[in-house]
């Protein structure tokens, strides 16, 4: 009895320290969201597609350049005694690298100009330097509170930083500063958040600002990391660069409208991958590994009957989805919004998530390395002879080659010396396959919905909330025919979504 209420208290202590941050997330999801809706409506298609080409470069040198550094302070400072020196190096390491990459943009801006036809991007040389450089050196702020344990202090963090950035993006544009406003009141919000990481994330804490010998430690943990991000983030970015040098700006912001993707896949794929590990962790633990391939088909049944009917309503209703978000000007950009809703589905098996629990990283790595040596062919390809559709096909592809390199590897991770698995084994079948029935459905219900209303739209007034009026009448005529054919193949999704709350 006491053993099972000792055990339970720091689960239940773990899940109060996660609370926070999670709904800080959910908030600051929102606020991102929001930021390309709001800019697609006071920003021309030329600018659109400038401020998408800005922020490419900017987001690609701040997930590749911190090298895993940052994100190696959520193994260092939970076991440390000094926690300086760990936060010292890493703030010094990270400026260091805003640094770099402020000269890579000031020194290469002109080219990636040249490449993408658009020299309206070098009227932005200095602030984009500046807000690359501070962005990256402010990378640590959060990280290092929630690392502390901090958690509450993160979430306030996320929440106050996501809030003034969303209206220091939104709010120049909307006076009619355009671009320009927009990014110098960007690199003011990046730099007051340098400034905040410097005071914040080292307070409190004892000991010198950086050891050599700790420094090496934290290189050599993080290396395998950052190769990976190395390859990974060219590679998921290659499409964008590629179709941004070969169509106008204003062709472009139509391209990266249709590879929109809501945050809802994260939202759920993450934790329930996160929930997964831990499970088979302990099952692995408890001597009961073979019990873990049916922890597997739980998790990715569970995604399946969110996966694939969020995927088959983006794919059916992309006309009014499209035109509610963004407007009727974006509406050339649903044939490729409806290949990129493939990234959905591809994300119904948490297979990354079996693979390090079980500790086959190396798989995972040389699922990057995959993805990124047949992205080069297919994009290079793809996009010189279809444009646009062809970048958008071609990651499709790199994505299920990258998916199913992993695929092959998670029934060696989930076998044990007396249940040997093949991959039919670890499929959810029955559920993919009600799943699936039931979306496919209440989609054909949709494009139904769609012929015999085609001209009754016409006359609504402008405005947002007329324009979600066709989304919202697909949207509800979608959830019944969907929990309808659910019902009629004996799902319950009550019942579903009861025990996926209790997490059983």
């Amino acid at each position: 009895m006491s053993e099972k209420s000792g055990s339970a208290a720091p689960a239940a202590s773990f899940m109060g320290k996660a609370g926070p941050l999670v709904l800080a997330r959910l908030f600051t999801a929102g606020l991102t969201l929001s930021i390309p809706l709001v800019l697609a409506r006071v920003l021309s298609l030329e600018e659109y597609g400038t401020y998408y080409q800005l922020f490419l470069i900017a987001t690609t040198l701040y997930y590749v350049l911190p090298f895993g550094v940052v994100q190696s302070l959520y193994y260092f400072l939970p076991r440390a005694e000094e926690k300086r020196p760990w936060l010292g190096q890493t703030l010094l390491f990270m400026s260091g690298a805003g640094a770099v990459a402020a000269a890579l943009v000031w020194g290469l801006l002109g080219l990636v100009a040249n490449h993408f036809g658009n020299p309206a991007l070098l009227e932005h040389r200095g602030t984009l330097a500046l807000y690359t450089a501070f962005l990256l050196g402010s990378f640590p702020l959060e990280i290092s509170l929630t690392s502390q344990g901090r958690t509450k202090q993160s979430a306030i963090v996320y929440l106050v930083s996501d809030a003034v950035r969303a209206a220091a993006m939104v709010v120049p544009c909307l006076l009619g500063a355009g671009l320009h406003g927009m990014m110098l009141a960007v690199v003011g919000f990046t730099f007051l958040r340098y400034v905040a990481t410097w005071v914040v994330a080292p307070r409190g804490t004892t000991g010198p600002l950086a050891r050599a010998e700790l420094w090496r430690q934290q290189l050599v943990y993080a290396a395998p990391f950052g190769a990976a991000m190395a390859l990974a983030i060219p590679q998921q970015n290659a499409h964008l660069y590629m179709v941004a040098g070969v169509v106008s700006p204003a062709l472009y912001a139509l391209y990266r409208v249709g590879c929109f993707q809501l945050p809802v896949v994260d939202l759920l794929y993450t934790p329930t991958s996160e929930v997964l590990m831990v499970r088979l962790g302990e099952l692995e633990k408890q001597g009961r590994l073979e019990e873990g391939v049916g922890a597997f088909r739980e998790a990715a049944g569970k995604l399946a009957f969110l996966f694939l009917p969020f995927a088959a309503f983006l794919f059916a209703a992309a006309p009014e989805f499209i035109g509610a978000l963004f407007g009727a000007k974006f509406l050339p950009a649903v044939p490729i919004f409806r290949v990129s809703v493939v990234g959905v589905v591809l994300a119904i098996l948490p297979m990354d998530g079996v693979l390090r629990a079980r500790g086959h990283t190396r798989a995972i790595f040389l699922s990057y390395l995959i993805k990124a040596v047949v992205t080069v062919p297919l994009v290079w390809v793809g996009v010189r002879q279809f444009g646009m559709m062809g970048g958008v096909v071609s990651w499709a592809l790199a994505e299920l080659v990258g998916k199913c390199s992993l695929l092959v590897r998670v029934p060696a991770a989930l076998s044990t010396p007396s249940l040997r698995l093949r991959i039919r084994d670890i499929i959810p079948w029955r559920e993919l396959g009600k799943a699936s029935l039931a979306a496919f459905a209440a989609a054909a219900a949709v494009f139904v919905l769609r012929l015999g209303t085609e001209h009754a739209w016409g006359g609504l007034p402008e405005g947002f909330v007329w324009r979600t009026l066709p989304l919202a009448v697909a949207g509800l005529l979608f959830v019944l025919g969907y929990v309808g054919v659910l019902y009629a193949t004996g799902v319950r999704p009550l019942g579903l979504l009861a025990r996926a709350r209790r997490g059983g």
